[in-house]
């Protein structure tokens, strides 16, 4: 307790640090306070029939901090940003124009515009959406509809979306942490706290808080497995040849400075799971609409039932199967070998050029499989959750979309902030060692 005291105390006397949190914390008090408000022509009270949403709808609400459900201004939240964003990634890498524009500072400038004019149009399509679903789902909330209604409605939620990303910028260059990224995990974390109330009320009326305190502790646990997940890296010994210089002509010697490669077992993030949750919505449509056999809409019905064996089972493999995909989208073996020959650097016992590229190919091939393995497991943990009797709102916390980004965002966020005590010679978070962000494993 007194080194946690003595740690908030350094975080506070240094001034740079405190205006950064005291800005993050003023940003995110206003992006949870409109979140609230309901766009013009809705009656709030009329809202009940959206209020549990599941499959793509469910993260699309799970992200936006509730106010998808709420017909909130900001209803859309960064939900088309993070559209367009990963359109531009995936454009950089299969595009040779884009993924040449990557490559130059003035070149990403662009693309960070073209992002920008992309989400505009993302969220006008889905702003339209929007408003169609509202139509269906809760018609007798819109007491004024008609053509303004939805004008209004679709400019409304496109400057919504914008108003959440331009928080999103003004915090990562003046807060702390990444900004989109720590929107996502405020909306996810609100969640939390009246989930876990309604977790503890189910279990006191049926007199089972044994069972309470036992899934607190699987909570606990599968926390700590996810933050090995995310920081978990296989070091590629690296060693930087020793220049000696003599005649006419410099030699290069070994056995100069060591470092190391640090490939993560999880490159891909999150992303196979939000990937694979958007194409398990897909049979769900499917069954709503089947004419077909009863056995075959039975399969179809099961496939939108997380707790059902079939779901989980075809998820997990997706979710295996996207992680190597997006792996080998942002991955780039023979870049990085190209990268080290340039800097006068090798693997001991591998020759430069291709020969390094395969190597490390082979290794992060390997390492891959493990960690997709794990991503399933914990993508596909709320289901077998809420098989055990957890309540759907608190399931979603044991793992998945959820857990994997609060976890991932909160480390990013201490490993900055402990960059900013190690410059000013205070002591770090951790008294064994340094905080691994993202950023620290080489994202």
């Amino acid at each position: 307790m007194k080194k946690l005291i003595e740690t908030i105390k350094n975080i506070w006397s240094i001034e740079e640090l405190r205006n950064r949190i005291l800005l993050t914390l003023g940003l995110i008090l206003i992006y949870r306070v409109g979140s609230f408000i309901v766009l013009p022509g809705i009656d709030p009270h009329r809202l009940d029939s959206m209020s549990d949403q599941e499959g793509l709808l469910g993260l699309i609400n799970m992200f936006a901090g509730g106010a998808f459900s709420n017909a909130s201004i900001l209803a859309l939240g960064v939900m088309p940003y993070i559209s367009a964003s990963i359109f531009m990634q995936l454009a950089g890498i299969i595009i040779p124009q884009f993924a040449k524009l990557q490559k130059e500072e003035s070149g990403r400038t662009k693309m960070t515009q073209y992002t920008r004019y992309l989400t505009v149009i993302v969220t006008v399509f889905q702003a339209s959406a929007y408003i169609a679903y509202l139509q269906s789902q809760a018609g007798a909330a819109i007491v004024y509809g008609g053509p303004l209604f939805y004008i209004s409605t679709v400019i409304i939620l496109t400057a919504g979306t914008l108003f959440v990303m331009y928080l999103g910028e003004k915090m990562t260059d003046n807060g702390i942490g990444n900004g989109v990224s720590m929107l996502i995990m405020v909306g996810i974390l609100a969640r939390l706290p009246q989930s876990l109330g309604f977790e503890f009320a189910a279990k006191l009326e049926n007199d089972q808080m044994i069972f309470f305190i036992i899934e607190l502790a699987f909570f606990v646990a599968i926390i700590m497995g996810i933050i090995m997940l995310t920081q978990g890296v296989r070091k590629i010994p690296l060693q930087y040849a020793r220049m000696i210089r003599g005649g006419d002509a410099a030699r290069e010697v070994g056995g100069g400075s060591r470092n190391f490669i640090p490939l993560k077992v999880n490159s891909a993030g999150v992303m196979p799971i939000i990937f694979a949750q958007a194409l398990m919505f897909i049979p769900a449509m499917f069954a709503g609409f089947s004419t077909s056999s009863e056995t075959a809409n039975t399969f179809l019905t099961s496939l939108s039932d997380y707790t059902s064996w079939q779901y989980n089972v075809i998820y997990a493999v997706m979710v295996i199967l996207f992680t190597y995909f997006y792996t080998s989208l942002i991955f780039n073996p023979t870049e990085m070998a190209d990268n080290l020959k340039r800097n006068n650097s090798f693997i001991p016992g591998v020759a430069p050029g291709q020969p390094t590229a395969d190597y490390i190919y082979t290794v992060m091939d390997r390492i891959t499989l493990p960690g997709s393995i794990f991503l399933a497991i914990a993508g596909i943990l709320p289901g077998i959750a809420a098989l055990f009797g957890v309540t759907s709102g608190f399931a979603s916390f044991f793992g998945g979309t959820s857990m994997l980004i609060g976890v991932a965002v909160v480390l990013d966020t201490l490993q900055q902030i402990e960059s900013h005590l190690l410059m000013r010679h205070y002591d770090g978070l951790m008294k064994t060692g340094r905080v691994a962000g993202r950023q620290g494993v080489g994202v």
